[in-house]
C-alpha cells in the first residue's frame, strides 16, 4: 500500500527562513502532528522566545505569544494559572532556556509549574552569529572560541536536563535527537507524552530535550551535522528518559 504524506493541520504551509539541515523545521513538524493526534490544537498555546525559533507563530498554526529573551518559562507560568484548561508549551532553544533564562526553567520547574517545555540543544547561539553557548561542547569551535571551547575559564557544558530531573517539581524530562528515522519518532513520541502529563492534570514541569544541527554555525553539511550530533553530542548528552512520574 502506497503511503501518502500530508501537512498536518497545526503546521502552517509558508516557506521556511531556516537554514539548509536546520533542526527546527523538524522540531515544528513533530510538535504540531503531536498537537493534532491528541485533539488540543483549539486548547494549546506556545510561547516563542528570542533565537532562532522566534518566528515559530509563522509555522505552528495555535495561538502564539512572543516573549523576551529567556522569559518564557515565566510567561507561560502566568498563561497556565489564569488558564488552567488550556495546554501551555513554550519552545526555546539551549542559548535561551540554558543562558539567559537559566533562573526562569528552573524556578519554574522548582514551583512544579503544569507546563510543557520543548528545549532545542544545538551547542551553539544561532541568531546572534554562531557564539559559545552553555551547551557548546569542549574542544567545539564557536565564533567565541576559535581554538574550541576549554574548561579552564570557559567552563564545561551545560546539562540542563540532569539539572531538572533532580526538582521534585520535574516531573517528566526526556532527551531525544533527530539524527535518523527512529530518534525522529521517538521525539515524536515524547512530545506527545509530555503533553499527556499535563492533559492530565498531572502536578509538575515537563520537558523535553532535543539535540538539533546547526550546519551553518558547526560549518558542517546537513549530512555531517546529523552525524556529530549521534557521534559528538551523545557522549556529552546521552539520550534516553531521565524522570518520568506516570
Amino acid at each position: 500500500m502506497k503511503t501518502v504524506f500530508k501537512r498536518t493541520p497545526s503546521l502552517k504551509d509558508t516557506q521556511t527562513h531556516y537554514c539548509p539541515g536546520c533542526g527546527h523545521g523538524l522540531a515544528h513538524r513533530l510538535l504540531a502532528e503531536a498537537i493534532d493526534e491528541l485533539g488540543i490544537h483549539d486548547r494549546t498555546i506556545g510561547i516563542a522566545p528570542v533565537g532562532c525559533a522566534v518566528l515559530a507563530y509563522d509555522y505552528l498554526d495555535v495561538d502564539m505569544i512572543e516573549v523576551a529573551h529567556g522569559r518564557a518559562p515565566a510567561v507561560a507560568t502566568g498563561m497556565k494559572r489564569t488558564n488552567p484548561d488550556k495546554i501551555i508549551f513554550s519552545y526555546q532553544g539551549d542559548g535561551d532556556l540554558a543562558a539567559i533564562g537559566t533562573a526562569e526553567i528552573i524556578h519554574a520547574a522548582h514551583r512544579a509549574e503544569q507546563i510543557t517545555v520543548i528545549f532545542i540543544n544545538n551547542a551553539v547561539f544561532g541568531m546572534t552569529g554562531g557564539q559559545m553557548a552553555p551547551t557548546t561542547l569542549l574542544g567545539q569551535v564557536t565564533t567565541t572560541t576559535p581554538q574550541g571551547r576549554q574548561s579552564n575559564g570557559q567552563g564545561f557544558p551545560l546539562q540542563i536536563s540532569e539539572l531538572l530531573a533532580i526538582l521534585p517539581g520535574a516531573i517528566y524530562v526526556e532527551r531525544c535527537s533527530v539524527y535518523n528515522p527512529a530518534q525522529i519518532s521517538n521525539t515524536k513520541k515524547a512530545i506527545k507524552h509530555a503533553f499527556e502529563l499535563q492533559m492530565n492534570g498531572a502536578k509538575g514541569l515537563s520537558l523535553v530535550e532535543v539535540l538539533s544541527p546547526c550546519p551553518t554555525y558547526w560549518h558542517m553539511s546537513p549530512a555531517r551535522s546529523m552525524e556529530w550530533i549521534e557521534k559528538e553530542m551523545t557522549k556529552v548528552f546521552p539520550l534516553g528518559k531521565l524522570k518520568d512520574i506516570a
